[in-house]
């Protein structure tokens, strides 16, 4: 059993994860303790105690929670050392140029992933709405589904059991679901996203392979669907992969020397 302190830590950072998922609109006491998973009495005591940190602030009016201004000065000073964007853009770029397409950066993010850059080509889709800074759980979009394709399956079930009730914002999406995803992508070798979040909107993804564990960055590429045939699907993927293999060496050994 995890000691007080520690527990009360992960708790923390668990109510934070939950405000960042959706701090444009802001987050609603009754869902922090919801998606948390906690009761409503110890949510609300965590967030007065982040509130008081700076890392959480509460608009007046709605009584929303929202990320607070040392969240915002904790992230410029981290961003020297993890700045995977500057490293990853030519790549973002040639992507974009080769396929026309609108290219995304995707960072994952405990059982979450965070869309961290994006670069668009001559069509990108204006439904698209993933935009840098976005916050998704694990097992959502082609790359979410990417970051999950080789991780074992115990650990799987265990990231979906967590994000279960916020899936379904994501076009009703569930867990069978997710893992007939996953199992499709496995046999493909590449992440397809056909049937969920954005109508008539397909994406493919793969992760950037890791020497030093789990995989945590991945690139996807989204279009219209009558611009992802099944062998364009393919080429993309293969296009894909070309550019993770130079990026590879210098990109992980960069943020986890």
């Amino acid at each position: 059993m995890a000691l007080n302190g520690t527990q009360s830590i992960e708790r923390a950072a668990t109510v934070m994860r939950v405000i960042a998922s959706r701090n444009r609109a802001g987050v609603r006491l009754v869902d922090v303790a919801r998606y948390g998973r906690l009761e409503r009495p110890t949510a609300h005591r965590i967030l007065r105690c982040l509130i008081a940190e700076g890392l959480v602030m509460q608009d007046g009016r709605t009584r929303r929670y929202f990320l607070g201004h040392l969240a915002f000065e904790f992230g410029l000073a981290a961003a020297s050392r993890f700045d995977l964007r500057e490293q990853c853009r030519p790549a973002l770029a040639r992507l974009a140029g080769a396929t026309g397409d609108t290219v995304f950066l995707t960072l994952r993010s405990g059982f979450d992933t965070v869309c961290i850059d994006r670069a668009e080509g001559a069509f990108p889709i204006k439904a698209l709405v993933l935009e840098v800074g976005s916050r998704r759980p694990l097992g959502v979009g082609a790359a979410g589904l990417a970051l999950l394709m080789s991780l074992p399956d115990e650990a799987v079930r265990e990231i979906l059991a967590a994000n279960a009730l916020r899936l379904e914002s994501f076009g009703r999406l569930t867990v069978p679901a997710v893992l007939r995803m996953l199992k499709r992508a496995r046999a493909l070798g590449f992440a397809l996203n056909d049937a969920h979040i954005t109508p008539d909107a397909v994406s493919v993804g793969l992760a950037l392979p890791s020497r030093y564990g789990d995989p945590l960055l991945a690139i996807s590429i989204g279009a219209i669907a009558s611009r992802m045939s099944e062998a364009r699907q393919r080429e993309i993927a293969g296009l894909i992969r070309t550019e993770m293999k130079s990026l590879a060496a210098g990109v992980v050994a960069f943020a986890y020397p």
